[in-house]
């Protein structure tokens, strides 16, 4: 159980002065607007389960089918659906793929290990014969040939694909709100945004919606909306997960993750999607452990689980920018990582505040050159016109919403001929600058941690006008992207905000190639953190879950 830190972690005395220290979880003190708080009900000390291992318990024992699930999750997703507007397309085959897996189990064929499991994809990955808008009005009825690799995955391992969830347009954003179709609501509080550009992915699996989904991780597209929404997300290595099927903002950045309620759900779902695939020139040829295999129950914990290991806390992410209520939150998973036995210390990253202005020069010249192709007569939709350059222009201006067109125009000045040098170039420099960093700070250290986001969830509308307030909250996520590391975001606690607080997430970073590492540190954290539980509102205001 999270306790007050009496002796604060050697090295890190700073952020624990007399006078703010860790709070406890399993009180209830007055609040303030900066103090964290926490579910008290009596079902808030159990655990999170895996939904996916129950799932398959109850197929395989036949107490439930696979099209009763999908028709309970279906009634929840219709039900919370015109408050939270998750979903940009619903599938109509749902229970028609729910009978085919039922139909293997009663001829008592071998069913994968996403049996039955309702997948929520983001809307710029590719699905065969349902809508891939990627949130913009220029691919609006796209219906691609071809399912992108992860999502054939899933189906190979009879997961169900439930429908495309709503996102930022091409990615391009941190709150949803730049989509071109509608916006998405936070299940804790749907006057608040779910984060972005993942928000409709981490808002379904929040909601019950799904039972795990995929996102996209440019630079923090997965991460910071599962803090936003108190769910788990991951992201991987590059490399870890072919991108053949997504629809492309940065290329050299993009990565597909993963949502789900807990930790062991994640890595199942990533397990089901990693390898390497020929049509990704990007794909690493890296063995894929089980991800799973070294995930322990509660029950066979011991006393110091985590004992040996070694956790640098990135003292930059701790600083000044970051709410007192979210530094509070997160310095309580400190302290209950230091009561599980990790070895503590402080780490500092001198070019971390560097990655944010690299990241948006990198990201905006790559997807001014990756977005040039939907000029109306390539790919995207056509606007009549006169002639070619009309053509042209009018079917970009009418397809592209304002932040895209922002980020082009922003990028495009990057690769230009006097510019060159002075912002991309040196941006790339900036980068191997990260790399190093992080490769130094991992050789002394397991993992490292910080928050995922400087805030939490804040109301819908709030910052859409001020784009470089919604920028300076990917500070905590960006600098992983630049270096190409996994890292993973779970819920820790909340912070005072909506009707029973606001979730706030813990990240944690690891090296290269090193996923297990992280879920097996993240489902010990998550399995002994006490006095919270991870449950919206709007589900316990009576939806069924």
């Amino acid at each position: 159980m999270l306790s007050t830190l009496h002796h604060p972690p050697r090295r890190l005395s700073r952020f624990f002065p007399a006078n703010n220290k860790p709070r406890h979880f399993h009180t209830k003190p007055v609040l303030s607007s900066s103090q964290p708080v926490t579910d008290q009900s009596p079902s808030s000390t159990s655990p999170p389960e895996s939904q996916i291992l129950s799932i398959r318990h109850s197929l395989l024992s036949r107490e439930v089918t696979a099209t009763q699930l999908a028709e309970t999750y279906l009634s929840r997703l219709k039900l919370a659906e015109p408050q939270l507007k998750s979903f940009i397309h619903v599938s109509n085959n749902v229970l028609k793929e729910a009978q085919s897996v039922d139909d293997k189990i009663k001829r008592n064929e071998n069913v994968g290990p996403l049996a039955g499991v309702l997948v929520g994809v983001k809307d710029n990955i590719c699905t065969v014969d349902m809508p891939s808008t990627a949130g913009s009005r220029v691919l609006e009825n796209y219906r691609p040939p071809f399912d992108a690799t992860a999502v054939k995955k899933v189906k190979e391992f009879d997961g169900i694909v439930v429908g495309k969830t709503n996102l930022d347009e091409f990615g391009m954003g941190s709150t949803t709100e730049s989509s071109s179709f509608q916006v998405t609501a936070n299940p804790w509080d749907i006057s608040r945004v779910p984060g972005g550009s993942s928000g409709g992915s981490a808002a379904a699996v929040s909601a019950r919606q799904c039972v795990v989904s995929l996102g996209s991780d440019t630079g923090g597209s997965v991460r910071q909306p599962a803090s936003f929404c108190g769910v788990v997300g991951l992201k991987p290595t590059y490399g870890r997960v072919s991108r053949y099927g997504l629809i492309a903002y940065a290329s050299s950045l993009d990565v597909i993750g993963c949502f789900g309620s807990s930790v062991a759900d994640t890595g199942i779902l990533l397990s089901a999607i990693s390898g390497h695939d020929r049509l990704d020139a990007t794909s690493s040829k890296q063995e894929v452990p089980d991800f799973t295999s070294q995930l322990i129950s509660a029950a066979r914990l011991e006393s110091k689980p985590l004992k040996g290991l070694k956790v640098g806390v990135i003292c930059e992410t701790l600083e000044n920018g970051v709410d007192s209520g979210v530094k509070s939150t997160v310095l309580g998973a400190v302290s209950h990582l230091e009561e599980l036995g990790c070895t503590l210390s402080e780490v500092s990253l001198p070019s971390f505040s560097l990655g944010l202005p690299a990241y948006y020069i990198l990201a905006s010249s790559e997807s001014s050159s990756n977005l040039s192709r939907y000029d109306g007569v390539r790919y995207g939709n056509q606007v009549a016109a006169e002639d070619l350059n009309a053509l042209y222009g009018d079917s970009r201006a009418k397809g592209f919403g304002s932040e895209v067109k922002m980020r082009i125009l922003m990028g495009t000045y990057a690769l230009s001929a006097g510019y060159y040098d002075a912002y991309y170039k040196r941006a790339q420099q900036v980068r191997t600058l990260i790399q190093k960093s992080f490769k130094t700070a991992l050789d002394e250290n397991d993992i490292l941690i910080s928050p995922a986001a400087p805030s939490a969830a804040y109301k819908i509308g709030e910052k859409k006008n001020d784009p470089l307030a919604m920028y300076a909250g990917d500070i905590m996520t960006v600098n992983v992207n630049l270096a190409g590391l996994p890292a993973l975001v779970l819920p820790c606690g909340f912070v005072e905000g909506g009707p029973v607080g606001l979730p706030v997430g813990l990240q944690m970073i690891g090296a290269a190639f090193d996923e297990g590492k992280l879920l097996k540190v993240g489902h010990i954290f998550e399995q002994t953190l006490q006095g919270c539980r991870f449950v919206p509102p709007l589900i316990a205001d009576g939806i069924p879950q």
